[in-house]
């Protein structure tokens, strides 16, 4: 199941970019053999001001056709790295090709295209900036993999 970040904005060369890019790396190379992954990354950046609506349209021209959809909101379920991890390997089981995460800009996602998710997943109820949020998606995906995998990563 390839596996998509969809994000508001432009991620510069940085601390955040750097455990981003390790993260992800570790993530396929851990997520290969459990048929997860790639994670390929869709940044959207709306240029003209149209605030959520604008992002939304442009977030829906980046989700593959068919994909099951994420949304990270903090009104969104409260999970454990394990439950997360079980839950991504039920929706890989379930056959889906396609596992988008959705993360807003600064306003946060636009009630429609949050309604149109499958799930919606939160962080806890403290609103973080979106550049973490990509950070802390992208670890608890290797996480996810690691314990899927056995490895000794995640410690209980």
């Amino acid at each position: 199941m390839r596996l998509h970040l969809c994000v508001v904005g432009r991620l510069r060369a940085g601390p955040e970019r750097t455990l981003i890019d390790d993260y992800i790396k570790r993530f396929d190379r851990t997520g290969r053999a459990l048929s997860l992954g790639p994670v390929t990354v869709h940044e959207v950046d709306d240029r003209k001001g149209g605030g959520m609506a604008a992002e939304a349209d442009l977030l829906r021209r980046a989700i593959p056709a068919g994909a099951k959809l994420c949304c990270l909101d903090e009104r969104g379920k409260l999970m454990t790295s394990p439950q997360f991890a079980d839950w991504m390997a039920q929706v890989r089981d379930d056959g889906a090709g396609d596992l988008a995460f959705v993360i807003g800009g600064a306003d946060g996602i636009d009630p429609g295209l949050r309604a149109e998710a499958d799930m919606a997943l939160s962080f806890g109820q403290m609103v973080w900036p979106h550049m973490l949020v990509r950070v802390m998606l992208s670890e608890q995906l290797y996480r996810a993999a690691s314990i899927l995998a056995g490895s000794p990563y995640h410690r209980v």
